[in-house]
């Protein structure tokens, strides 16, 4: 089988399958694993999968920018910040991340509703105008325009005098064995600094994240009180989630 031939298969695997593992793959096919794994690198480089320890994963589509991210799912993005808003109880104090998911939260919250919004997002801010019983803080920082948030040294102290009751957090990827990811170092840490200033974190994961996997973790499952998805019930990823210990909240 030649080279090309043989990504064209591993790329037909990866999405019957949703991951690659190099070992079987290598054996199944005869060659060496070194070969599959240079095979791997040049998907990744091209963009077509997210390498992981011992094979691959698919790439997350919410890696793009915000603009592209904003006709990605819209539907599937509507559902869990409908079940995520429901998390949300009247005098809470909130930490609400950026990206669309959680600009779909903030159109979701009741606009009777009182409680205390804290966000790294200019646009989730803009549209909790919209909501009179919301006092809404924004964290100042180096505004990355990638995912339109405010990130870095600043934006992480601002974050210290936060005491928050929930948390809900944007990813890129959700994954049993990889975790949760996202597309820049950066942009981690600071979802860190906030998961940190919370009592309770739940993950917004519409169903394209779920398996999915980008470069940088952003916390370990452990870390979180759930993930609210609206992925199939008995998708395999949620099945390895659920064993592992890690509650997930199903949207309608």
């Amino acid at each position: 089988m030649l080279p090309a031939q043989r990504r064209d298969l591993l790329l037909t695997r990866l999405e019957r399958d949703g991951r690659l593992v190099a070992k079987d793959l290598a054996a199944e096919l005869g060659v060496a694993e070194d070969s599959v794994r240079r095979d791997l690198r040049e998907l990744a480089a091209a963009g077509l999968c997210q390498r992981v320890y011992g094979g691959a994963l698919p790439v997350s589509p919410a890696v793009a920018d915000y603009a592209t991210r904003g006709g990605v799912a819209t539907e599937s993005k509507r559902r869990v910040a409908a079940a995520a808003a429901r998390l949300v109880r009247p005098d809470m104090t909130v930490l609400l991340d950026g990206g669309t998911t959680a600009l779909a939260v903030a159109r979701a919250l009741p606009h009777d509703l009182r409680v205390t919004v804290v966000t790294h997002s200019p646009t989730v801010a803009v549209a909790l105008l919209e909501h009179p019983g919301a006092e809404v803080f924004v964290l100042g920082g180096r505004l990355f325009k990638h995912s339109a948030v405010t990130s870095g040294a600043a934006a992480v102290e601002a974050a210290q005098w936060v005491h928050a009751d929930l948390f809900l957090l944007g990813v890129t990827g959700v994954h049993h064995e990889t975790g949760l990811t996202t597309g820049d170092a950066d942009e981690a840490a600071m979802k860190r600094a906030l998961a940190a200033r919370s009592a309770d974190t739940y993950v917004l994961a519409s169903s394209e994240k779920i398996g999915a996997a980008s470069p940088f973790t952003v916390l370990p499952l452990s870390e979180v009180s759930g993930i609210v998805t609206d992925a199939p019930e008995d998708h395999p990823v949620l099945d390895g989630l659920r064993r592992g210990g890690t509650p997930v909240v199903m949207a309608d």
